[in-house]
């Protein structure tokens, strides 16, 4: 991941009370003001259907971050894309991102997790050019200095 201090985290719950941890990036300025990276890009993983499910377990939990770092250090190597939030609980992780082309993050995707075994990912893909799901996640999870 980004720095440490360039993600902020923070609890919440699902629609059926389960525990889900929301990351978010502070740092995308760059991004969001070039308008280009407007396709928003969530990719799941979901890793139980049991209604009492919340966070993965230990060896599921490696792997994830293990997919994490690897995204992030493809993505930091040649920026076409942004991950900006990260959500775990309620028996799946969900990772967005926002780039500018849906051909060329696939390739980047392909190529960041061609060494971890075959992951049971569902990638979705939608315009979203003025960056609602990002101001939304933020304003429902990230706090503020001083509360």
């Amino acid at each position: 991941m980004a720095e440490r201090n360039d993600w902020w985290t923070c609890p919440t719950e699902s629609e059926d009370g389960r525990l889900i941890m929301v990351s978010g990036r502070r740092d995308i300025d760059a991004f969001r003001r070039n308008p280009r990276f407007n396709i928003r890009i969530e990719i799941t993983w979901r890793y139980s259907d049991t209604p009492a499910a919340t966070m993965p377990d230990e060896e599921t939990a490696r792997m994830m971050e293990e997919a994490t770092d690897a995204l992030n250090a493809e993505l930091t190597k040649d920026p076409v894309a942004v991950m900006t939030g990260i959500y775990t609980g309620a028996g799946e992780r969900n990772w967005v991102f926002y780039t500018l082309s849906t051909n060329i993050f696939n390739k980047k995707l392909n190529q960041a997790l061609a060494t971890l075994p075959l992951l049971p990912l569902t990638i979705t893909a939608e315009n979203d050019p003025d960056w609602s799901e990002y101001d939304e996640m933020r304003e429902l999870s990230e706090i503020t200095p001083g509360e």
